[in-house]
């Protein structure tokens, strides 16, 4: 069994005694930095001087400086920017502060451990690390907290954590929302592993390619696009909302017989062995660092696979077929993006 904290587990005049640095305003930035401050967390945030940024946080309220000054101002820094923008950032903004520091007096944390497992930043011993990664999006862990809610994180602390840490990550977890949720114990690699793998054999890699198949079998065997749309894309929210409640028993229960049977005698034929021989590949490059090293190369070589890929799926039909189908929808708040991620 996991190891579950909630609030009663938690001590939240930890953090509040710790000056606490956000290293990024964008979707789990901007959650985090505006949850600590209303838990009564005293905070910054550290933008480059060019942010756009910028404005919105100033907006809320919040101090915003350069990762240089707020690095050298906290004793706790969570760095929120890309996991592929982190390296240089503590290279050169971060590490200047916190390296040669007594021990533990500063701990450096993370919503993500991809860079602390794969190696590309390794702080010395005498930094604290710790990591609270929220199970949602931002505009989520931001969301639920405003309700009084809050999203399930993971917590982890370095190998060699020294007393107490582990005891100011759960408070920061608990400050964000996430112990009202539940914060479960993990590692650093196991956290990095597995959201690798969920990304990209359910998530995103495999719920997009199995949603675009099923579009493209109905469409190439004549049935209207707006159909194929609905079926396979829009109504797949039903059905995850289902899940989302009660499992997978609670979505077979609330559907009809007639699709609970379909479950059960075409969902192995679709997910066989050869998906799941797919998925082992998968998880095997991930925990080997392969997939690591790939991106990696892909972001110091500019990214050509990598935008080039997103330029043609944004021009997938369904993407084209969906756009115009949700512009007659006004009330599911549609909207649209460039290939280059940019919202208009």
């Amino acid at each position: 069994m996991a190891t579950i904290y909630y609030d009663r587990d938690a001590d939240l005049s930890l953090i509040r005694a710790k000056k606490v640095g956000i290293v990024g305003y964008g979707s789990q930035g901007h959650a985090h930095a505006l949850n600590l401050r209303e838990s009564g967390v005293d905070v910054r945030v550290g933008l480059h001087p060019t942010s756009r940024r910028a404005a919105a946080a100033k907006a809320a309220g919040l101090t915003v400086s350069t990762v240089d000054e707020v690095a050298a101002w906290c004793d706790v820094l969570m760095i929120l920017a890309p996991d592929t923008a982190q390296p240089k950032i503590w290279r050169d903004q971060v590490a200047p502060h916190f390296e040669g520091k007594a021990p533990g007096a500063k701990t450096l944390m993370f919503a993500h451990g991809f860079n602390i497992h794969y190696k590309t930043i390794a702080p010395s011993a005498s930094i604290d690390l710790g990591l609270v990664a929220p199970k949602a999006p931002g505009h989520r862990v931001r969301e639920t907290y405003q309700e009084g809610g809050g999203v399930p994180a993971l917590l982890a602390v370095g190998p060699d954590a020294r007393p107490g840490v582990h005891a100011l990550v759960l408070s920061y977890a608990a400050a964000i929302g996430s112990a009202r949720a539940g914060v479960l114990e993990t590692t650093f690699a196991e956290e990095t592993e597995t959201d690798l793998f969920g990304e990209q054999a359910v998530l995103c890699g495999g719920a997009s390619a199995l949603v675009q198949a099923g579009f493209e079998t109905l469409v190439n065997a004549g049935y209207q696009p707006e159909v194929a749309y609905f079926e396979c894309l829009h109504e797949l929210k039903l059905i995850v909302d289902l899940m989302y409640r009660g499992g997978l028993k609670y979505m077979r229960y609330s559907v009809s017989d007639t699709a609970e049977w379909g479950d059960y005698v075409a969902g192995h034929k679709v997910i066989g062995d050869a998906s799941r021989k797919a998925m082992g590949e998968l998880l095997a490059a991930i925990r080997s660092g392969e997939f690591a090293r790939e991106w990696i190369a892909e972001n110091e070589a500019g990214r050509p696979k990598f935008l080039e890929t997103r330029r043609r799926e944004a021009e997938h039909p369904i993407e084209l077929v969906g756009a115009r189908l949700r512009k007659m929808m006004p009330f599911l708040d549609p909207v649209d993006v460039d290939p280059e991620g940019g919202q208009p």
